[in-house]
């Protein structure tokens, strides 16, 4: 047997299922494995860890033992938590930030103070430790804020206050109630900026970076941008708000400025560096940094780029690697992503209805469906759904409007019991 490449995933939604299915799609034959994945992985081919892990350590040994040649870290909890830090001191080679390089998202507090002192163009913004200052300042300012808990908060952590009401609500809900927990206890308030969003992904070896298309994502429930925030209800890439030039004028003020300025600050960034812009009257500023791919954005960019994602992927983990050597080259067409997710998200949620269609969903041609809050019952018959967001539908297009009908149609195979998703996924790009 020809010697092969293996490579583990880590996280279990609907970005690792995108990650994976990304190296399937490479010409390069991977075995591959994740933790903990999740069916629809299993699926494809993948091979779950199937012993007892406790903590990151126990992971590296694992993949010590197993051989691993690469790991690919999907979420942002594992990465403010060190797991990289804890692999490289076993001499395992693994996709992301450094603990350190990670705070660019688990503190926001530690980003918009970076981007202060470098010039990076971001929301006008003060930080505070407690309630009585923050009031304080609303009460002076007066005008529409965004309150934000420094911390990690599964992309919720974010509330818009259109009104002084609705910011003392938030400040009050956060330092008292703790909704966010710890990741409150540090609470930024910035101006809220006007615009459209988009974002923007650029995997790095710290130096030289690749940039993918730039997708839009769908944070509220609601069709028309209604309704709670939400880890994301569907994207499209490439969008049409961001104009070759746009993006040149992005990479010059935003992304070589960043990434200089985490080498400076000795937390060189390598990995994947994910700004989520607002595209304002004034030209494209930093609403946030994340340490990781989006979901759902990856499930809209990832079938758009064609590469040799362990080359790529490896290169931004290794000690001298250059990314800029990769081969690359990006699908002129379009990706649209719908995610269906359960009744009652971002709130309490049902669980465990039955789910069918996902094969014949599956099926069409141009059509991808990722498992993301999704388990089996004991005899590997059904599939049931475990989580808010159940899973995604993407779908390729030569045009934009092509793929969000491809996207739907498959949606319409799909059914769960209360079932729930937006009608407008991609409606802004065209």
């Amino acid at each position: 047997m020809d010697f092969m490449d293996s490579v583990l995933i880590v996280g279990g939604g609907g970005r690792e299922h995108a990650l994976l299915k990304a190296f399937l799609r490479s010409d390069r034959p991977l075995c591959l494995y994740a933790y903990p994945g999740n069916p629809g992985m299993e699926r494809d081919g993948c091979m779950l860890v199937n012993q007892p892990i406790s903590s990151w350590d126990d992971l590296a040994d694992w993949a010590k033992e197993n051989e691993i040649n690469l790991t690919v870290v999907g979420p942002e909890a594992p990465l403010a938590e060190g797991i990289v830090d804890t692999f490289k001191k076993r001499g395992l080679l693994a996709f992301g930030p450094s603990k350190a390089a990670a705070q660019i998202e688990s503190s926001k507090a530690f980003s918009k103070k970076l981007m202060k002192k470098y010039g990076i163009p971001t929301a006008d913004f003060q930080v505070f430790t407690s309630k009585a200052a923050a009031l304080a300042y609303v009460e002076e300012k007066n005008t529409p804020v965004v309150v934000k808990a420094s911390g990690l908060a599964a992309g919720k952590g974010v509330i818009m206050c259109d009104t002084l009401k609705e910011a003392k609500t938030a400040l009050a809900d956060i330092f008292d109630k703790k909704i966010f927990g710890e990741a409150g206890d540090t609470v930024i308030i910035e101006e809220k900026m006007v615009g459209e969003e988009a974002s923007v992904f650029a995997i790095t070896d710290g130096k030289s970076y690749k940039i993918l298309p730039v997708a839009q994502d769908h944070k509220r429930i609601g069709d028309g941008d209604t309704g709670p925030n939400t880890g994301g209800m569907g994207a499209y890439a490439p969008t049409p708000a961001v104009s070759a030039k746009m993006l040149a004028k992005i990479e010059k003020e935003i992304i070589i400025p960043t990434l200089a300025a985490m080498e400076k600050e000795k937390a060189k960034f390598k990995g994947v560096l994910f700004v989520g812009l607002m595209l304002t009257k004034d030209g494209p500023k930093v609403i946030e940094y994340n340490c990781r791919f989006g979901d759902p954005e990856t499930q809209a960019i990832m079938p758009l780029v064609q590469c040799d994602w362990y080359k790529a992927f490896r290169e931004c983990a290794s000690i001298r690697g250059n990314v800029a050597s990769v081969k690359w080259d990006i699908d002129p067409g379009y990706c649209a992503s719908v995610v269906m997710a359960s009744k009652g998200y971002p709130g309490k949620f049902a669980k465990n209805k039955v789910i069918t269609g996902i094969d014949s969903a599956d099926e069409k041609t141009a059509v991808d469906v990722y498992y993301a809050g999704i388990s089996e019952d004991k005899k590997k018959e059904k599939l049931l759904t475990s989580g808010g967001r159940v899973l995604a539908v993407s779908a390729k297009g030569g045009t934009l409007a092509e793929a969000i009908a491809l996207a739907y149609g498959g949606v319409a195979e799909i059914e769960f019991e209360g079932a729930q998703f937006r009608r407008d996924i991609g409606a802004k790009g065209l």
